[in-house]
């Protein structure tokens, strides 16, 4: 027993070392796999420079001039409740914690605007959608000062939150398209310098509204008078013109511009699943939503901070922070100068320049708080703001040029998602709790010290990747107008389905690495590859059931990369996935109508649909009122492929046809993709059985390690010593 325990022990030993190499073979591929282009290739990086004037000129004045008023109205309806929030506390009889609770939970309701305001940026015209949420946002803000009670509030600052989001993500898509790369720190800073402005002054301008009407009713006002210009402005914004997406990426990187007019809608999971692999998105989102535990909070804080150990009024709480906000009004367009300096020499350092911003706040916000009077307070408070607000003027332009331009309205609403829900919502919770036990100036150190370090210090890691995320950008760009130039060269060879350039990873495994292949109309293609391969993975990419993090997929030369997986079923797209493809306790026909549930509406197409899967498949009538998991395997999956075909595919997708089948039932399968290829159906087959997928396949793909090794003629492939041992040696997977 003793030598074969000892060789078991050897072999076992043997094979766990050549796992863990080839898994470090595999990993150390990983690291210096990085795709980069050269610096100066990058969008915005090496333009010359640009005047702000001839920059706005470019995309016009008109848009630039409605967004800056809309985004001005918003900062002073956001000072409002900043300021008048003791008194409002005062007129309901609530707690300070139940007041600022409703201040940093109508923030946090942007995030229930900002995902469908998102998505409709990247699919329709966003000025309508601008003017629709403006006029509904003048409405809940007329309605706030109605409000006979916090409950009341709390459902009109419901009605706010929502309708404001078109501020931050469909304002910030629309900008990022109509205005030049060079220009956009600019921009942003102008667009903040202008709402702080207004936000600087509309503290002492709400204050002083409600203290001129008087009594404790008197904070009403501010809110009645200012949903009036909301509603002109909102009026104006239906005029503004739509620009093509993506223009100035294209033009810079590309030189010239080329439109998609007719394009697949996003998916949102799709889209966010691709967002979350740019790391530098990743890195700016974690960070700023840390920071929005402190951020959100503060100025309510603040105010109640002044009210109770200084005993300022309203309107003295109003100069306050109108004196604290000059600082940034001043500063930041000095700093938006700065940021499109840095960002054309190196993007790393601009981004990088936003955390050396936010790091000096965690130590400024304690030193404000131990301030002994009012004046020294207000002087530090100028400084915390005039760096905080500097950096978030800048976060716009980065998200806009490491995004792809398909996705900046969801791309923002991520970014929103994370800092308002989790930021701003966390912070309140938080902020209610320690503000009730201990006070609102314990609250504030206990909260932002923490958060502005780790935000800053994220920001100033994350910088690294932001010349690896560019280059994707270009990546994807060149590929896309190599395609458009192809198509219009030759309109009647476009592919039905392309695979082009795609990565995909588990986690932090990659098992795809720049896979591309095409499949012509009514060709069956072949995948074919060793276990583990990315055979199976590829083809859930191309079915939409997982998102590259970079590449494209197009059927029948559109761009179906960020569509879900049911819309590229509408499309013609069906997959027979490798194993139990049916419901096993229902029968035959039950399974058979639950397929054909998309056509009850239609019941005759629904019936010729089944009739006809029965006439393919005479076998399974016999069956028909069997359970399907009393079937063999074969039985199961001839049901299963009948369910798929169905649908009347434009693109048959199959997984492991023959596996574990007897050879009988699996010339059977064979003989039906035979006749389906007769009539001209594409297929795309991953196949374990080499001679199986010779014997219907025009073409092979041979992958190997999450690469193309050959693609051609499925007979060459045959000739191929090398990897036809490897077909045959492989088994399931992939």
């Amino acid at each position: 027993m003793e030598p074969t325990e000892g060789t078991n022990d050897d072999s076992a030993a043997a094979l766990t070392a050549t796992v863990l190499s080839e898994e470090a073979a595999r990993h150390e591929e990983q690291s210096t796999d990085e795709f980069l282009v050269e610096t100066e290739a990058l969008p915005g990086v090496g333009a010359d420079t640009m005047t702000l004037k001839d920059g706005i000129a470019k995309g016009g004045f008109t848009t630039f001039f409605i967004l800056l008023v809309l985004n001005s109205l918003d900062e002073l309806e956001l000072a409002a409740l900043t300021v008048l929030a003791p008194d409002i506390r005062d007129t309901f009889g609530v707690s300070d914690g139940v007041i600022v609770f409703i201040s940093s939970a109508s923030a946090s309701f942007f995030v229930l605007g900002a995902m469908p305001m998102g998505y409709l940026a990247d699919r329709f015209k966003r000025a309508p959608i601008i003017g629709i949420a403006s006029l509904f946002f003048s409405f809940f803000v007329f309605l706030s000062g109605l409000a006979v009670n916090a409950f009341m509030l709390f459902w009109t600052r419901f009605g706010v939150g929502v309708a404001k989001s078109n501020t931050i993500t469909v304002h910030s898509s629309l900008i990022a398209d109509t205005y030049p790369i060079g220009v956009r720190g600019r921009i942003g800073a102008l667009n903040t310098m202008v709402g702080r402005a207004i936000g600087v002054a509309s503290p002492a301008l709400v204050g002083g509204i409600a203290a001129a009407a008087g009594g404790v009713d008197g904070w009403r006002w501010a809110y009645l008078l200012l949903g009036i210009p909301v509603a002109i402005f909102a009026l104006l914004a239906f005029r503004i013109p739509e620009p093509v997406r993506g223009q100035f990426e294209k033009e810079d990187v590309l030189g010239t511009v080329h439109d998609d007019e007719d394009p697949i809608p996003t998916s949102v999971e799709a889209a966010f699943a691709r967002l979350w692999k740019i790391r530098t998105m990743k890195t700016v989102v974690v960070a700023f939503a840390a920071m929005g535990f402190a951020l959100f909070t503060a100025p309510v804080l603040r105010n109640l901070f002044l009210e109770d150990h200084f005993g300022l009024d309203a309107f003295e709480r109003g100069l306050v922070e109108t004196a604290s906000g000059v600082g940034v009004v001043l500063a930041v367009p000095f700093v938006g100068r700065r940021f499109d300096t840095l960002y054309r020499s190196d993007p790393a350092r601009a981004l990088a320049s936003l955390g050396l911003l936010l790091i000096p706040v965690a130590f400024l916000i304690p030193l404000q708080y131990v301030m002994p009077n009012v004046v020294l307070f207000t002087l530090v408070g100028v400084v915390v703001n005039l760096l905080s607000g500097s950096a978030f003027a800048m976060v716009g332009p980065i998200i806009q040029g490491i995004v792809p331009y398909r996705l900046r309205g969801l791309g923002t609403a991520l970014l929103t998602l994370y800092i308002f829900f989790v930021g701003a919502t966390g912070g309140g919770l938080l902020s209610a709790l320690l503000s009730n036990a201990y006070g609102p100036r314990t609250t504030v150190i206990v909260l932002a010290v923490p958060a502005m370090l780790i935000g800053g210090l994220m920001i100033l890691n994350g910088a690294r990747f932001i010349r690896h995320d560019l280059s994707l950008v270009v990546s994807e760009l060149r590929e896309e107008q190599a395609e458009v130039e192809r198509q219009q060269q030759d309109p009647d060879n476009v592919p039905v389905v392309q695979v082009n350039d795609v990565d995909f990873s588990y986690g932090h495994v990659q098992v795809l690495f720049d896979v591309g292949f095409e499949v012509r109309r009514g060709e069956v293609l072949a995948l074919l590859g060793t276990n583990g391969a990315g055979k199976s993975t590829i083809l859930r990419v191309i079915a939409g059931l997982a998102t590259p993090e970079r590449g494209v997929v197009r059927l029948n030369g559109r761009t179906i990369t960020y569509s879900s997986a049911e819309r590229r079923n509408g499309l013609g797209i069906h997959m027979l996935a490798g194993g139990k493809g049916v419901f096993g306790e229902m029968s035959v026909a039950d399974n058979l109508q639950m397929a054909a549930w998309p056509y009850r509406s239609d019941r005759a197409d629904m019936d010729r649909r089944i009739n006809r899967s029965w006439e393919l498949f005479p076998e399974l009538r016999d069956l028909s009122d069997q359970p399907a998991e009393s079937m063999s395997g074969g039985q199961q999956q001839m049901l299963a492929l009948a369910m798929t075909l169905l649908h009347d595919p434009e693109v048959l997708i199959i997984d492991e046809l023959s596996l574990g089948l007897a050879p009988t039932l699996v010339q059977r399968l064979l003989a039906i993709v035979d006749d389906l290829k007769a009539q001209g159906m594409t297929m795309i087959i991953v196949e374990q059985s080499l001679n199986v997928a010779l014997a219907v396949a025009d073409r092979a793909v041979f992958l190997e390690k999450g690469r193309v090794r050959f693609e051609g003629d499925a007979q060459e492939l045959a000739e191929r010593d090398d990897l036809a041992r490897a077909v045959f040696l492989g088994t399931e997977g992939g």
